[in-house]
């Protein structure tokens, strides 16, 4: 028996929901090990549309759900999904949800500062939520961050808040914004305090036991490989490590307990927001990939740009974030077109490579190189075996696995949690 690690091997928005929900339904705890409500998952369960964006998938299944250390969190976010789905019949009680006691903290002071630095950056703008998550994220580098159990410490609140004030509004009167005062800051803190605190748990040392006593943890990450900090294509990044080894790091336990790595694809590609995409389409096929796969942000509602699978980039993914097997999904959404093309590699100035350069200005001159392949008459949705499914959209899967040097274990064919393909389950591994 083993855990499981769920990334996402592209921008984001593969469909982890889904897939996270399914391994939630046999997990005993899921944790949340990085990013912020930055990150979204849609989860569909009966008649019910749960959008979760910081707490773990697993609570929707009854689970213990787990926030790491890896997290930043917003408190007052964090209250307010609380409230939705309370409404909605969920049950989020300190019983059921453990935020480790040294997460930092957003303060509203971060929104500001990420808010004013994208309309700063004009047309180089990174296209981030505005939710704070980079300025939260320097703080804790810089060790300034304001952390959970911080709030159970009125005097420490005290001499923090001073030392990120001075650096905080320093930026924000450089940049024309408006400043805080501590006042507000305590106010706000100590207002929200109360109410979070009760969730405060050594969330480590619960894992460990758990992880001795033979309990199933599924570790979720947010975002994906190619959004990672060190690994994506930077500047056009998030904040935090996405691959799985910051599943360790992130919610403190060994390298050795995060199990088998499970990489989400979507069988063609999409992106929120800038930065390079070398096989984005910008005809009519681009907005038929949109249409037909409902292509818009969980979190911020932005409409997803669409392009053909990218071996280059997944393949890539694969390898820095150690994945054992892909879940694949939306494959219905190619359902019926003539022909489906794959991004096998790259032109750059003239010259043919299947490396993804990392400085900007390579980034931003590469071309695509397709191969083609017949598509599909028949149907893929709602297909529970492969016997299902059309022959042609095999050898697509196929040659997905060839051209990212590793095996497609699960495949999503709708959005309905049924109906999925398992050829191996990563927690029997």
């Amino acid at each position: 028996m083993s855990n499981v690690t769920v990334i996402g091997t592209q921008w984001g928005d593969e469909g982890k929901g889904k897939i996270v929900d399914w391994l939630a339904s046999r997990a005993d705890i899921v944790v949340r090990f990085q990013g912020g409500h930055n990150a979204g998952h849609t989860l569909v369960v009966g008649d019910q549309t749960y959008k979760l964006s910081l707490l773990p998938s697993g609570l929707v299944r009854g689970k213990t759900g787990v926030i790491g250390n890896g997290v930043v969190v917003d408190p007052e976010a964090l209250l307010k999904e609380i409230d939705r789905v309370t409404a909605q019949g969920l049950k989020v009680t300190p019983d059921t949800l453990k935020i480790a006691e040294n997460a930092p903290l957003i303060l509203p002071v971060h929104g500001a500062l990420d808010r004013a630095r994208e309309a700063a950056r004009g047309e180089r703008k990174i296209g981030t939520t505005g939710r704070g998550i980079g300025p939260a994220y320097e703080d804790k580098v810089a060790r300034r961050a304001i952390r959970l159990c911080d709030l159970a410490e009125p005097e420490t609140l005290d001499w923090k808040l001073d030392e990120l004030l001075l650096h905080h509004n320093t930026l924000l009167r450089g940049l024309g914004a408006a400043t805080f005062t501590k006042e507000e800051l305590m106010a706000f803190l100590t207002g929200i305090a109360p109410r979070v605190l009760p969730f405060m748990a050594p969330v480590w040392d619960l894992l460990d036991d758990s992880r001795r006593a033979g309990s199933r943890i599924l570790f979720e990450g947010a975002q994906a490989v190619m959004l990672d900090v060190d690994h994506g294509t930077y500047p056009y990044v998030t904040s935090s490590n996405t691959v799985a080894a910051n599943a360790g790091t992130g919610s403190g336990v060994s390298p050795t307990s995060i199990g088998f790595v499970l990489g989400i694809a979507k069988a063609y590609t999409t992106r929120v927001g800038e930065g390079p995409f070398p096989s984005e389409l910008h005809d009519e096929m681009g907005r038929t990939l949109g249409q037909r796969g409902h292509e818009f942000g969980t979190v911020t509602g932005r409409p997803r740009r669409c392009g053909w699978f990218d071996a280059v980039l997944v393949r890539r993914a694969v390898r820095v974030g150690g994945v054992n097997g892909l879940a694949l999904t939306k494959l219905d959404v190619l359902d019926g077109l003539k022909e489906i093309s794959i991004c096998v590699g790259y032109e750059l100035d003239g010259v043919k490579t299947t490396h993804f350069p990392s400085a900007p200005g390579a980034q931003s001159r590469i071309r695509p190189v397709f191969e083609t392949m017949e598509g599909w008459e028949g149907t893929t949705h709602g297909a529970r075996s492969w016997a299902d499914l059309p022959a042609q959209a095999i050898k697509y899967v196929r040659r997905i696995e060839e051209l990212v040097e590793a095996p497609v274990t699960l495949l999503s064919t709708s959005p309905e949690r049924d109906d999925t393909i398992l050829m191996r389950d990563p927690f029997e591994d």
